[in-house]
């Protein structure tokens, strides 16, 4: 599944701290440590991107850690185009990834569930599998979100199907 992403996209993700944590949100204690490993590679990802004039999104997580929720953008011929997306970490977390939601595109692409959940699993959720616990947020972020981003914004911008917001 790797040569799905290009280099740049390898490169970013070996960067990113991997978390050795093995714990969800039914886990109390242990939760609260997965959740700095959690911020810790988001912030390290964050100045990743930042550094290297690629910041692409803003997220920020409720006082338990179970509901994150930001902004992310994608630029297409020069145009910012702007969404507002969340998930929920599952129960099940970290075995399984949480489900991307950008409720504004709900119905705008193939590629995307009831809920205006992003399509992963074709490419995304077995990595996850393979790499969990290591993964989190980042991870599903930089692996999930950003190539989906790449391939559905040009395309659904290209057919009219979203309009830039002026």
């Amino acid at each position: 599944m790797a040569e799905a992403w290009d280099n740049k996209t390898r490169e970013a993700v070996k960067k990113i701290p991997f978390l050795t944590e093995k714990a969800g949100p039914r886990d109390k204690q242990k939760w609260q440590d997965r959740l700095k490993q959690e911020l810790h590679a988001l912030i390290t990802y964050i100045k990743m991107n930042k550094e290297s004039d690629t910041d692409w999104f803003s997220i920020q997580p409720n006082a338990d850690g179970t509901r994150w929720s930001g902004k992310c953008w994608y630029v297409h011929e020069l145009i910012k185009y702007e969404f507002d997306f969340q998930f929920d970490i599952p129960a099940t977390y970290p075995d399984t990834a949480p489900e991307i939601e950008i409720p504004e595109l709900e119905g705008k692409t193939a590629k995307m569930y009831r809920g205006g959940k992003i399509c992963l699993t074709i490419h995304f959720k077995p990595l996850w599998s393979k790499n969990s616990p290591h993964f989190g947020v980042a991870h599903a972020l930089c692996l999930g979100l950003a190539p989906w981003l790449a391939a559905e914004v040009p395309f659904m911008v290209e057919s009219g199907v979203i309009k830039a917001k002026v």
